[in-house]
């Protein structure tokens, strides 16, 4: 039980740091990717306000393709012939190459911003039916003419006048006599982002796993005064109950004498009543200080037939009380437990069934669910709450449904088989549905 606990403690502190580490991980992505895409837009509109285009081009001649510079200008620069038109921005230097990043040379306010001069722009202009005026593949950067051709087409036809593509950052500006789709390459800045992501990564699993043994070592040191606590519980209630079984003992004897050389009364009988529940409440108790005991002896039980059996000696008392017991029992499960607790875990979960049941019919199954043999009993019983579910395994817990008994239990069957259960490596649920109170029990299969 204990066990369990601390591996509670150890999942929870790994789990939190694990959720705190993801949201930081994903906030600090997700900061800087969006810090990144408007500098690159603040960067790409830089360059699109300083680019220029001189000259209308000619229609290209027979072997030239779309895109080909013609040989009366150069891309991205001023033609001399006198009567051009230009389209420049307004600031812009008159007579800057266009189509390139500026620099110092260049003059202008931005040629001083380091984040604009190591950037690689591209663009593609396009004439008022669809022809294209110039090229700029980034002084042979990493997308080919042909490549900046296809993309360029296909931001064109998405009709967006922003956005990104892969690792490029785009921009359409309608000019006067010409359509510019500009592009900034984001290659570097995305290897960037997978570098950070990967040291956060290898970092934060360093410090998990660092957490996880320290972890570890402070749910030993919470844990150690509550196993103390409850080894010191459990050793209390079998000295107190080995101490009782003699007083128990000894007024059994007296009344039996007394009622030798006396007769009956109603006194001795009352004495009697009071007596047998006395030693069967110790009995019970120093069975729960057993069943919570790991160490007892285990062997392979065959826990098919073990509940076969507990299912035959309860059929003649179902019977007595008018109602039908219905078995599904699988056979060949298999279970490494202790047989004596076994039987006492089905003999209860039967016996509770019939004790508090409203009559109709008891269901007992055994079935093989994965690596786990799931024993469920069910039977038709009054409204139990969500309230009362919760503590039906407690100690001494009975509802008041069951308090006008006939005195013959205390409330600490359901806890019995809580312990047995966990002493076998399982769990026990109780549930409600449709009428009827549902036990489940799951122990480990033997592999």
């Amino acid at each position: 039980m204990f066990g369990r606990t601390k591996r509670k403690i150890v999942f929870t502190v790994v789990f939190s740091l694990l959720a705190l580490m993801s949201v930081t991980l994903v906030t600090i992505y997700l900061s800087n990717r969006f810090a990144l895409r408007r500098e690159n837009e603040e960067v790409l509109r830089m360059y699109a306000e300083r680019y220029s285009l001189t000259g209308q081009p000619s229609a290209p001649s027979d072997g030239e393709r779309p895109g080909d510079i013609p040989e009366n200008m150069t891309e991205g620069q001023p033609d001399d012939a006198p009567g051009d038109a230009q389209d420049v921005a307004p600031g812009d230097p008159a007579g800057e190459i266009p189509g390139e990043r500026p620099g110092p040379k260049n003059g202008g306010h931005f040629g001083g911003e380091p984040r604009f001069n190591l950037s690689t722009f591209y663009s593609v202009a396009y004439g008022p039916d669809g022809e294209v005026l110039a090229v700029n593949n980034g002084n042979n950067g990493l997308h080919s003419e042909e490549e900046l051709l296809s993309i360029s087409s296909s931001i064109i036809s998405g009709g967006r006048k922003s956005g990104k593509k892969g690792n490029l950052t785009y921009r359409v500006d309608e000019r006067q006599s010409y359509t510019l789709v500009s592009m900034i390459d984001g290659t570097i800045d995305e290897r960037n982002q997978l570098t950070l992501i990967r040291q956060m990564l290898a970092i934060g699993g360093a410090a998990m796993l660092v957490l996880a043994v320290v972890s570890f070592f402070i749910a030993r040191r919470i844990v150690r005064p509550l196993e103390e606590n409850d080894r010191k519980q459990k050793r209390f209630v079998s000295d107190a109950g080995h101490e009782l079984k003699t007083p128990i003992a000894v007024i059994s004897a007296n009344s039996e004498l007394l009622r030798r050389e006396s007769g009956g009364s109603e006194w001795l009988d009352n004495i009697d009543y009071e007596n047998a529940k006395m030693s069967e409440l110790v009995k019970q108790l120093l069975t729960l200080s057993k069943a919570g005991n790991g160490d007892l002896p285990k062997e392979a039980v065959d826990l098919s037939r073990l509940a076969d059996g507990e299912i035959l000696a309860f059929e003649s008392l179902a019977f007595e009380k008018g109602v039908r017991l219905d078995s599904d029992v699988e056979p060949g499960i298999t279970v490494e437990g202790n047989r004596s607790q076994l039987c006492q875990l089905v003999s209860i979960l039967l016996d509770n069934a019939l004790s508090h049941g409203t009559g109709g019919t008891i269901g007992v199954s055994l079935k093989k669910e994965k690596h786990s043999a799931v024993l469920t009993v069910s039977n038709d019983a009054d409204p139990i709450s969500p309230e009362q579910l919760e503590h039906l395994f407690d100690r001494f817990y009975r509802t008041d449904e069951s308090r006008g008994g006939d005195g013959a239990h205390y409330g600490l069957g359901l806890s019995i088989a809580l312990a047995v259960a966990e002493t076998h490596g399982g769990n026990i649920r109780a549930a409600y549905r449709n009428g009827r109170a549902v036990f489940t029990v799951a122990i480990p299969v033997k592999k």
